[in-house]
């Protein structure tokens, strides 16, 4: 979409809602036949008043009719009672079906998608969205569909009694219909706009509550709830001029009621006095009356919330209808597993040719970048922030696709691996190192769930974490919180290049691995990352030099372009750019001799 382009805001019908009770369909026609007997069952009681009326007037016997209309009565409430339960348990599952479908979507999205949107709006399409579509079930649309039954049979039966009182009543109701449909219109694109003021509002706890200890130092905590309750503000007054509406709709439905009983009742009244209509026949049209208008109050209520449920189900479709990282793979150009499997005990090579890459168009973040790693070598990216090392592993990950230029891993273009296969062949560790919610033992298993307690030890004690887990009386079972509460910085950074490590992975790509770490934890650090590179090709950005100076050979990366390739020596003497860092961390002299 161009700059200053305003996208479409999403929209959805009755055949997208239609479509999550498809695999319904063997409970819903059980709740049609229900459905039918529920109807028949009701329709027979003012057939049944009216033989009691009549028998009453005439002297007869009534127990007879008295306990048919009873046993009327009851099996039409038991007949109810399990025709909701079916409908709810549909309703639940239609829910399930699609808070599904979202988690499989959301899981499997491009990367530049989670860039692109906030998290707690995401979140709030599978709670509050999917909620609102179950109301919309719950709430009349199914049982408006089986009380049509009940509103046909009832017109019918007073066509048969009375075609003047049907007259007046279908007249008095026709308004009401058209008030209801004109007016209701309205609720569908107000209730997308209040959804989206919500997510804007779960965005905004999600945001405060990740960061409330910055918040806080920072003294911004009433500045964020201003902010917080602006949003909340917009969500209220959005919801509203929902409430307005309905409060309209409703008093349309009770007048329809109240005006066809009246009518009915006056009317009929006149005749009965002529001797033109039998009490017996008004009431009973009367008892019709009422159960034709029960139905056509659901359908009022069926508009409603089935309205408030396509603004929901829009934005729910919104986040299916994206494509998934799979969604961009090319069949005809994927490599086949079985033309030239990866061998896992083989270190890879990765190289680099010609690749430029930019997060947003006009503003590249890597120009024509070309450089080779060699198989079980370590090499170690360096440059000033925002040089685009970073990218280099996200690039490698394929998180991003490149926007020109190959990356070839044993020779391959990446592009032609699947995912499962290249990602299971890298060991990569994040510079801001984060650790999952969950146990310890958790946390190692992600990548390699089969591993043994013993590995787990081995690889905990290799990046100095053992001694300190097994402090801990639940050792490998300890729970850490959110975002690896619990942990010091450098523990968490620990942690998470643990869990690189214990898949044996032939490809390594850290990240700032010991941005986190003290001076002895960072040397401890450092023969960790030696004795994980033998075998293996390592691929490490780093700030700090001390940590990589003895890396078989350093790329030095400025503004996205390679400027330098070479050893520690080679470069103190052949790149003025890694020479003026060197000596900024104290790695040289004045004179630029080696520390």
């Amino acid at each position: 979409m161009a700059d200053g382009e305003t996208a479409a805001p999403p929209k959805a019908g009755l055949r997208e809602l239609f479509s999550y009770l498809r695999e319904h369909r063997g409970v819903l026609a059980i709740v049609l036949v229900i459905s039918l007997v529920g109807a028949g069952l009701n329709l027979a009681q003012p057939v049944m008043v009216n033989q009691v009326i009549t028998a009453v007037g005439e002297g007869g016997a009534l127990t007879g009719a008295v306990v048919v209309l009873v046993a009327l009565v009851v099996g039409a409430g038991l007949v109810e009672g399990v025709q909701q339960y079916l409908l709810g348990r549909t309703a639940e599952g239609v829910v399930f079906g699609a808070r599904r479908r979202l988690l499989a979507r959301l899981l499997r999205l491009p990367i530049r998608e989670y860039d692109a949107r906030r998290t707690g709006d995401l979140v709030s399409r599978v709670g509050s969205d999917t909620t609102m579509v179950r109301e919309s079930l719950t709430g009349g649309l199914v049982d408006a569909l089986s009380g049509a039954l009940v509103f046909v049979g009832a017109l019918v039966a007073m066509a048969l009694l009375d075609l003047t009182l049907l007259g007046i009543t279908l007249a008095v109701i026709a308004v009401a219909v058209i008030s209801v449909v004109a007016v209701s219109a309205r609720v569908q694109a107000l209730t997308l706009a209040s959804q989206e003021a919500l997510g804007r509002v779960a965005a905004g706890v999600e945001r405060a509550l990740s960061g409330v200890r910055t918040i806080r130092a920072a003294g911004a905590t009433e500045r964020e709830e201003g902010a917080l309750v602006a949003d909340a503000q917009a969500a209220y007054d959005l919801g509203v001029r929902i409430v307005r509406i309905s409060a309209v709709l409703w008093p349309v439905s009770g007048l329809a009621v109240q005006g066809a009983f009246l009518a009915v009742l006056g009317i009929g009244g006149y005749r009965v006095a002529a001797g033109t209509l039998s009490v017996a026949d008004l009431v009973t049209f009367i008892l019709f009356l009422f159960m034709m208008l029960m139905p056509l109050g659901t359908a009022f209520n069926a508009v409603i919330t089935v309205r408030s449920a396509l603004g929901a189900l829009a934005r729910i479709h919104e986040v299916l209808d994206l494509p998934t990282e799979d969604d961009g793979e090319s069949a005809l150009g994927r490599r086949s597993t079985a033309e030239k499997p990866i061998e896992p005990a083989l270190p890879a090579m990765v190289t680099f040719d010609g690749v430029s890459f930019a997060y947003r168009q006009g503003k590249p973040v890597l120009n024509e970048v070309s450089f080779a790693v060699p198989r079980g070598s370590t090499t170690a990216i360096v440059g000033p922030s925002g040089a685009g090392k970073s990218t280099l592993l996200a690039l490698i990950e394929r998180f991003y696709e490149p926007d020109h230029g190959t990356i070839r891993l044993d020779g391959i273009d990446i592009r032609d691996l699947p995912w499962s296969e290249l990602r299971s062949g890298i060991g990569y560790v994040e510079q801001d190192a984060p650790v999952l919610a969950g146990t310890i033992k958790d946390n190692l298993l992600l990548a390699a769930p089969t591993t043994g307690e013993a590995r787990c030890r081995q690889v905990l004690a290799s990046v100095n974490l053992l001694d300190r887990i097994e402090q801990h009386p639940d050792g490998l079972n300890a729970v850490v919180g959110d975002d690896g509460v619990g942990l010091s910085g450098g523990e968490r950074q620990r942690l998470a290049i643990a869990r690189a490590l214990i898949g044996d992975a032939p490809l390594l790509l850290l990240d700032e691995p010991t941005a986190s770490l003290d001076g002895h934890n960072e040397r401890a650090m450092h023969q960790a990352i030696r004795s994980a590179a033998v075998g293996r090709t390592v691929l490490i950005v780093a700030h700090r030099l001390a940590t990589v100076a003895d890396a078989d050979q350093i790329i030095v990366l400025d503004a996205g372009h390679v400027t330098a390739t070479g050893t520690h020596t080679e470069l103190l003497t052949g790149s003025q750019l890694y020479r003026d860092l060197a000596r900024h961390q104290l790695l040289v002299g004045a004179t630029g001799a080696s520390q």
